[in-house]
């Protein structure tokens, strides 16, 4: 984006009170998801209607999809599962309670997988109709690839967010674990869950971070204090290059895409290292992995208890393989997160931040399994901050991503790394069609 084309976030600050502005954002959104739906899936509810905004909230008009795992009071929230299929809960979640009192539009519920596991939804890839979005937050991901929406609310366990952002070709922002109230979000593992977003480009996951995790709404009282608030680095990162034991599964155009990204981030100044990672990733994700299976047994225990035959086999697998570990195995499991969470900025050896690749390619082909999480599990268990950013295309014409980490806690600093990288690779395309899923670049 050139310097002098305000962005979509300081146009969304400078048009705040123009009534005409709140209308047409919203309008946008309401054509362009009628005109994708009938083939994208993003969405399992939307209402028939919007209420006109306070044109002078601070998030006056902006259109956000919520996640089907979050509590929404005026609108059903069935956590992707039919157990719970037409529930209304009492009240929003205290996020959507935030989004609303800051003016922002709750456009529908959008698509998860069961319980933010396995069994898949209907969306498909808004870039081809044949390939998973990915999971769990299939919709969300997908209303933004698609430009349906400029924000969507996600959650990330495993790599919920940051995978399905890179196969849609969107920005995917998870911020350090338990910095946004997980209230009124149905738990898959308590000690993983993350909220997260999805978004058009870094500046606008720069804006939620703003208002949901820096609780900063000062940040946007004007473009200026925006600006200042989220200014451009000064001079180029400094970058470490994540290498795992798992790069075997790695495709070979993500592989391509991944090395022409880091010469491009080197001729435009990056001080780019191979750095040997200061802990053992495959133990990290095994540590992951039993975690995960231990508490998502509590976490659907009820449904489990008296709806066994209402759950997918995913999910009843899930659960019995968490009541055969150990509770030692577990606590150790949890020893070992705690240990890293607090080692997280030495663990980035003097780098701005560390970076890797999202997922082990495009987005695979079928919809009935929504792809593999391993490249964003182990920034799950430490909780720290990640993004991915689009970073190039497929000769199929699928997206590719590139994921950035910091250290627990530094997340403005790591969106400010992640813009950086954003502007320098530059490979964000519109999806521009009506009803069909052609990729015009």
């Amino acid at each position: 984006m050139n310097e002098a084309t305000p962005s979509f976030v300081t146009t969304l600050i400078a048009q705040r009170g123009n009534v005409a502005a709140c209308r047409a954002r919203i309008d946008e959104a309401v054509a362009r998801a009628e005109a994708l739906e009938p083939t994208l899936h993003a969405f399992t509810w939307r209402p028939d209607s919007y209420v006109e905004p306070d044109a002078c909230a601070p998030l006056a008009g902006l259109p956000v999809g919520v996640k089907d795992l979050i509590d929404t009071a005026d609108m059903p929230t069935s956590y992707g599962s039919p157990i719970w299929r037409g529930h209304r809960p009492q009240a929003d979640a205290p996020v959507v309670a935030q989004l609303r009192e800051l003016g922002a539009l709750v456009f529908g519920k959008t698509v998860t997988t069961e319980f933010a596991w396995r069994q898949p939804g209907p969306t498909v890839n808004p870039w081809r109709e044949g390939h998973t979005p990915g999971g769990s937050s299939s919709g969300s991901a997908a209303a933004v690839g698609a430009g349906i929406l400029p924000l969507a609310l996600g959650t990330q366990t495993v790599g919920s967010v940051i995978r399905p952002a890179a196969y849609c070709g969107a920005v995917g922002y998870k911020p350090s674990y338990d910095t946004i109230s997980r209230e009124g979000v149905h738990a898959l593992a308590a000690s993983l869950d993350h909220i997260g977003f999805f978004a058009r480009e870094v500046e606008v996951a720069a804006l939620a971070h703003a208002l949901f995790v820096a609780k900063r709404s000062d940040a946007i009282d004007s473009v200026e204090t925006w600006r200042k608030w989220f200014a451009p680095l000064a001079s180029p990162p400094r970058l470490g290059v994540v290498r795992t034991p798992f790069d075997e599964r790695l495709q070979d155009e993500q592989k391509a895409n991944f090395e022409a990204s880091l010469a491009h981030l080197r001729a435009a100044g990056a001080i780019v290292t191979e750095i040997a990672f200061d802990a053992d990733l495959a133990q990290i994700v095994d540590a992951l992995q039993v975690i995960l299976r231990v508490e998502a047994g509590r976490a659907v225990g009820p449904e489990a208890r008296d709806h066994r035959d209402l759950l997918s086999a995913h999910m009843r697998a899930l659960i019995d393989e968490g009541a055969q570990i150990p509770q030692a195995r577990y606590e150790a499991a949890l020893s070992l997160q705690a240990q890293l969470r607090e080692r997280s900025h030495a663990l980035l050896a003097d780098c701005d931040a560390l970076v890797s690749v999202p997922a082990t390619g495009a987005a695979p082909a079928g919809l009935d399994d929504t792809g593999d999480p391993t490249f964003c599990a182990p920034w799950s268990l430490l909780g720290v901050p990640a993004v991915t950013v689009p970073s190039g295309w497929t000769e199929g014409g699928l997206p590719l991503g590139f994921q950035i980490v910091g250290a627990f806690g530094e997340d403005l600093g790591t969106l400010r790394v992640a813009a950086w990288i954003e502007r320098v690779i530059g490979a964000r395309r519109e999806l521009v069609h009506a009803a069909s899923t052609e990729v015009t670049a």
